[in-house]
């Protein structure tokens, strides 16, 4: 992966909320993704697989749900961007957080 193609594929809002939030999470299924965004279901699915291609994600299904990850292969660099993204902007995070939040108290779609 060039550092070239894995900026550009952090380029888009949608693909770093997902990728910060995945940071934050561990794995998420795509409706919650869609919950904490406040995207659509088409969008964000469009955005993860575009992340999956660039190697950055990985995926497993479950059922009919898709549950996304980071790749634990992402070289070190990578990893160190994405994780230093996620801590030092909290305030960027925060809504979609706080609705990740909301979502998971509730009965989950994934469910």
């Amino acid at each position: 992966m060039s550092p070239v193609s894995f900026f550009k594929c952090l380029a888009d809002d949608t693909r770093l909320h997902c990728v910060l939030l995945l940071q934050h999470k561990g794995e998420l299924c795509v409706c919650d993704l869609v919950d904490a965004i406040g995207e659509s279901q088409p969008k964000v699915s469009r955005h993860l697989a575009q992340l999956r291609e660039c190697g950055i994600l990985l995926t497993r299904r479950e059922g009919q749900w898709m549950y996304y990850r980071l790749n634990p292969q992402l070289p070190a660099w990578a990893a160190a961007v994405i994780g230093q993204a996620a801590e030092g902007n909290s305030v960027y995070l925060k809504p979609a957080l706080v609705r990740l939040g909301k979502s998971e108290s509730q009965a989950s779609c994934c469910d």
